[in-house]
């Protein structure tokens, strides 16, 4: 026998579903934009709220990714130190950068972050934490605490051809190199007539001095005061393009396991190869690995920013770092803190390069700039790390480094 409500009764329950109905549309609809007045900040989750569970604010929290050498956990934007004080302008560059080669996950962003580059942080801050979920990367066993190092690009004299005090090639890659895995090592390139009858004609400068080019070696990209033929001298880039595949060994760490320095700084380095300037190609021959180049024209725009990463685009000084692509894939805007004690940071940046020695989950190599001044901060940085990745919300599936 079924029971029938009186008419009222179900006008009544018929208007609450509906009214109950659209409030939930609405709430799920609610993402916060740009306000028409630009004088109005948008309002801004608070940093100690929790941002999941507000209501009609986000979407559900994606299930956390497979992070190839580690793991993400997911997390409250309440986690990430100093998050509120950012003042995000340079890291909104570098994103912006990220744009022009985006990685699947994240070119669905890049309308919005590219009209954001005019707004305020308060804007940018609320947008991220409507659109962006993050997860705290951790090692595979679980540790959150990685090594921040950092790496520069060095300026350098150099010449367009060989002249007294300048004998010390950088040389574009060889043909057939890929043909030859690994190639020859660099005290093979230095010996064997084979290796360098592959490289004749093929240097684009001349240093004078053997530890800068061994600097430029293991940063992978430098700017070169180079002296052409006629008299006139030029500034270029030369970027990496390419290595022989052999294994990269440290000349400092060399020194200090035989006993020769106690102070492996480039400084340090220097020192030592004054006081035995015999043993110049014993110490560079300790690292097989050799570094091919390609010359790039460096016009007052290429100029203001960093060599070009691994992900394509140019790096961007105190907002690009270095990561294990298997662990956090090009692109991905990662907020990174490290407490000291060279240099405070805490600030959103952008994982826009990789490079041989940064191997693990919970690891960044932070790009400082250009010139003595950077690579006198690069070369102090070292330093204990925390990162959280900000993964899309509402993406199925985990990050494909």
């Amino acid at each position: 026998m079924t029971t029938r409500l009186p008419r009222r009764s179900v006008d009544r329950a018929i208007l609450g579903i509906l009214a109950t109905a659209t409030a939930l549309l609405l709430a799920a609809c609610a993402v916060p934009t740009l306000p028409p007045d630009a004088s109005a900040p948008a309002a801004v989750p608070g940093v100690g709220e929790p941002a999941i569970g507000r209501p009609g604010a986000f979407a559900p929290v994606p299930a956390a990714p497979v992070a190839g050498r580690g793991r993400w956990v997911p997390a409250d934007w309440s986690e990430l130190p100093g998050f509120a004080d950012d003042d995000l302008f340079e890291a909104w560059n570098a994103w912006t950068k990220s744009c022009e080669k985006p990685g699947p996950a994240y070119a669905a962003l890049c309308g919005d972050v590219r009209r954001l580059s005019i707004g305020t942080p308060e804007e940018q801050r609320a947008w991220m934490m409507a659109k962006l979920q993050p997860y705290r990367v951790e090692s595979a066993e679980g540790n959150p605490e990685g090594l921040l190092t950092a790496y520069y690009e060095p300026v350098v004299p150099a010449s367009r051809l060989q002249a007294p005090g300048f004998n010390v090639p950088l040389y574009a890659p060889p043909a057939g190199l890929g043909q030859r895995k690994p190639w020859y090592t660099r005290q093979q390139i230095d010996t064997l007539p084979e290796a360098r009858a592959a490289l004749q004609g093929r240097a684009l400068a001349w240093l004078a001095d053997p530890v800068e080019a061994m600097v430029l070696h293991i940063q992978g990209s430098g700017r070169l005061r180079i002296s052409e033929p006629d008299g006139s001298v030029r500034l270029v880039r030369l970027a990496y393009a390419g290595t022989n595949d052999q294994p990269y060994r440290s000349i400092g760490s060399w020194l200090l396991q035989n006993g020769q320095v106690r102070d492996a700084t480039w400084p340090g380095i220097r020192a030592w190869l004054a006081q035995n300037p015999q043993r110049t190609n014993e110490l560079m021959w300790t690292n097989p690995r050799y570094v091919f180049f390609r010359e790039e024209p460096l016009d007052a725009l290429d100029a203001s920013f960093g060599p070009r990463g691994a992900q394509g685009v140019a790096l961007t000084p105190g907002r690009s770092i270095a990561v294990d692509r298997t662990s956090i894939p090009y692109g991905t805007p990662v907020w990174l803190a490290s407490p000291g004690p060279t240099a405070a940071l805490q600030r959103l940046v952008m994982a826009q390069d990789t490079g041989s020695a940064i191997v693990g989950a919970v690891r960044a190599d932070y790009f400082v700039g250009w010139g003595a001044d950077a690579g006198e901060a690069a070369g102090r940085l070292k330093q204990s790390l925390r990162l959280w990745a900000l993964w899309p919300r509402g993406l199925s599936g985990g990050p494909s480094p």
